[in-house]
């Protein structure tokens, strides 16, 4: 740590103003917190999260009033009872009939013709159906540790698959985010975490460089300051040259062409100090 701040104390002397004992005091800064840098531990999320798989909800979702599939084309419901036909509804059956419906209804949406059960969009359809009843699961279930093992083995096998569609069909691809309203983060190349050691040394380095390019600004903007002074000098200066060496009988060493080009130097100085 005394490294981190021994090179920011080399790099640029900050001073800071305390008051000690009732006496106003102007030293050196000898702490990280004296160079305002500060790091906050980034926030894990943990990949169960919707938002950390890439899980941003279907629209299409099932209701409770939907009748069981297998009766919508039953001629006997159709002259039957409303309660009789509300008793064939997804509302009075077991909840496994609901995730299975929604499920189908998940798969329809991408798979390639009527009986496709082994097609890649399939298989990632299937998985994101059970990974969005898992991820409502697990609000209600907190402690169920295997059900979390288990969402996160179907994420990375879902994963794997995104992973290897995007490297050999990229159209269809972006074509199955878009129908599953998903969207997929590659691997990083650097996937270690953030340190606290590590993360203050880069942010003393970036407070360092940031103090080094501002007294570069400002020196750069004082040398612009007095850069009409400087060229009217120089035109003085060599015209006074050349007048000296021609009145003693010597080869002039300032040729008009110069003199004519500080003046061109000077001219172009002041009208960018106009503009």
């Amino acid at each position: 740590m005394n490294s981190l701040v021994n090179c920011c104390k080399n790099l640029s002397k900050t001073t800071i103003n305390r008051i000690t004992n009732q006496y106003f005091v102007k030293e050196y800064g000898t702490h990280l917190s004296d160079y305002n840098i500060k790091w906050v531990r980034p926030t894990v999320i943990p990949k169960s999260k919707p938002e950390k798989s890439g899980d941003l909800g279907i629209p299409h979702d099932v209701k409770p009033t939907q009748l069981v599939p297998g009766y919508e084309k039953s001629k006997e419901l159709q002259d039957a009872n409303e309660i009789v036909r509300r008793l064939v509804t997804l509302q009075f059956y077991p909840r496994k009939e609901t995730i299975k419906t929604r499920s189908e209804k998940i798969i329809e949406l991408v798979k390639r013709h009527g009986s496709d059960r082994g097609s890649p969009e399939v298989m990632i359809a299937a998985m994101t159906a059970e990974i969005l009843q898992l991820q409502e699961n697990a609000v209600n279930n907190i402690r169920d540790k295997r059900e979390k093992v288990f969402l996160r083995e179907l994420i990375d096998k879902r994963n794997k698959y995104l992973r290897k569609m995007r490297k050999w069909d990229y159209k269809r691809y972006e074509w199955i985010l878009e129908r599953l309203n998903l969207f997929y983060k590659a691997l990083p190349t650097d996937n270690t975490p953030a340190y606290r050691k590590d993360s203050l040394r880069k942010l003393t380095q970036k407070h360092c460089d940031k103090i080094k390019q501002a007294k570069l600004d400002a020196y750069k903007a004082q040398l612009k300051q007095e850069q009409k002074t400087f060229f009217k000098d120089k035109v003085e200066k060599l015209i006074f040259i050349r007048k000296e060496e021609l009145e003693l009988g010597l080869e002039p060493t300032v040729t008009e062409d110069d003199i004519e080009r500080a003046r061109g130097q000077l001219n172009e100085v002041l009208n960018e100090q106009t503009s």
